[in-house]
């Protein structure tokens, strides 16, 4: 009945699919023609080329939506990650179309029907898909079109299943038993859910529990119950699903990924790569080229007033560990007077600071002396949003006494960071700063990137730690 009702949603969903992309090729064909919004200089098309146009865009979508996964089932899932999968496909569907299109020389197709048709189609499918997925949630949520599953294992990866799937009954999996390891456990409980059986038992207990899913969900000391466990159910029609007990070993960033067939589990990884990594980069190069541009008078007046206040350089040059533990030479304006550490060697500007020259205090409590950063972040030292740079004699120090610190430095160093936005910066609570960092870290996009930039410039730079 299951499979039944799974192959009905795959053709509702195919059939709607269908009806949307053939809807917004003909919108496109308005919008561009007949909406009276843009220009037509060479005179209006009869829409029966472009409607022959229907049948392979039809065929290849469909194809193609097929060849990503698109009509799978999909009840563990996050919504950003189909409309991802749609925006890929229906990308590859167009260069494909584009393609086709471009052997039938005896007719020109409008460019601009195509770029309407994309977006169009991307939206709408989006939005669809959005809309069906949230119905058949409510319909789950009120015990239709569930599934049923057994858990193999009883320790602490079955428990946090167990309760995440209760505390999301939109995903429609229904945990009808758990299956211990070992044997005498029958009859016990975990999170509320009757043990029935051990690994044995399993292939009988499948049938008479009308089980569509096993997961597996042992812990790491038990990992060789798995194949057990995979052998007992032999060719029985379930699903099987295996949740890693490696939650202690993630730090940043982890997943799976595939590499010839295998599957290879990160427990930490950096975000900057492949397209976030050009993304990063380029925002970070054309803000920071403008913010020069912008503030270069008030630098210009901050570096004369240092010179004629004090004796010794105008900026001040200090080694800071950036992305990868790789040092660097951090700028600021000089706020201290020259060999300030000579007696005391390398310590943390305090309140009250006897070292600090006149304009340094009030450079340092608007953070003007941060400006010349701004060239670390054009040169690719720095980026403006990331983890503040500490130097190296102080990092020996923290790396013993706070656990995960260097995971900071699996990102770029900022001019500022979620941290500093919270409060953190300065002489405060360094173990919430790093917590703050790989937060950050952890959720990283240019969107984020933007936020913090628009708090920082929103709270201004003047701050109570910072002197």
């Amino acid at each position: 009945m299951l499979k039944k009702h799974s192959q009905l949603f795959e053709n509702l969903l195919l059939i709607s699919d269908l009806v949307i992309i053939s809807s917004s090729w003909a919108l496109s064909f308005h919008i561009r023609f007949h909406s009276g919004l843009l220009s037509v200089p060479r005179g209006v098309p009869d829409f029966f080329a472009y409607g022959l146009l229907l049948i392979p865009i039809t065929i290849i979508w469909a194809v193609v939506f097929k060849v990503f996964g698109l009509y799978r089932p999909k009840r563990i899932g996050r919504p950003l990650s189909e409309v991802l999968d749609i925006g890929k496909a229906c990308g590859i569907s167009m260069l494909i179309f584009i393609a086709v299109t471009f052997f039938a020389k005896h007719y020109e197709y409008s460019r601009l029907v195509f770029v309407l048709f994309t977006v169009i189609n991307i939206v709408a499918l989006s939005l669809s898909r959005y809309l069906f997925r949230k119905a058949l949630r409510a319909m789950r949520r009120r015990g239709f079109n569930l599934r049923h599953a057994l858990v193999v294992g009883t320790g602490e990866p079955a428990r946090r299943l167990i309760e995440s799937l209760e505390d999301h009954p939109e995903v429609g999996i229904k945990v009808a038993g758990v299956v211990s390891p070992d044997e005498g456990h029958a009859g016990r409980q975990v999170s509320g859910v009757r043990v029935a059986g051990s690994v044995g038992d399993l292939r009988e207990l499948l049938g008479p529990m009308r089980i569509d899913m096993v997961f597996i969900a042992l812990g790491w000391d038990q990992h060789l119950k798995a194949a057990e466990t995979v052998k007992c159910i032999g060719d029985e029609a379930v699903d099987i699903k295996v949740i890693p007990d490696m939650a202690e070993f993630m730090t940043l960033r982890g997943g799976v990924e595939e590499f010839d067939g295998m599957p290879i589990l990160n427990l930490q990884n950096s975000p900057l790569y492949g397209w976030n990594m050009v993304l990063k980069r380029g925002f970070d190069i054309v803000l920071s080229a403008a913010a020069l541009a912008l503030f270069s008078p008030l630098m210009l007046a901050i570096a004369v007033l240092v010179k004629a206040t004090s004796s010794g350089p105008v900026l001040y040059r200090q080694e800071r560990m950036g992305i990868g533990g790789q040092p660097f030479r951090m700028l600021k304006f000089r706020t201290m007077r020259a060999g300030a550490e000579d007696d005391t060697g390398a310590i943390w500007a305090r309140r009250g600071d006897p070292r600090r020259t006149v304009l340094g205090r009030v450079l340092r409590a608007a953070s003007l002396d941060e400006l010349p950063q701004l060239i670390n972040v054009l040169m690719g030292d720095m980026s403006l949003v990331g983890p503040r740079p500490e130097r190296a004699v102080f990092i020996r120090e923290f790396r013993r006494e706070i656990p995960r610190y260097m995971l900071r430095h699996k990102m770029k160093a900022g001019i500022t960071g979620w941290a500093q936005v919270n409060g953190w910066r300065g002489h405060t609570d360094l173990t919430k700063r790093i917590e703050h960092d790989l937060y950050y870290i952890e959720h990283w996009s240019l969107a984020l990137d933007m936020k913090i930039l628009f708090l920082t410039l929103w709270k201004g730079f003047v701050n109570k730690n910072a002197y």
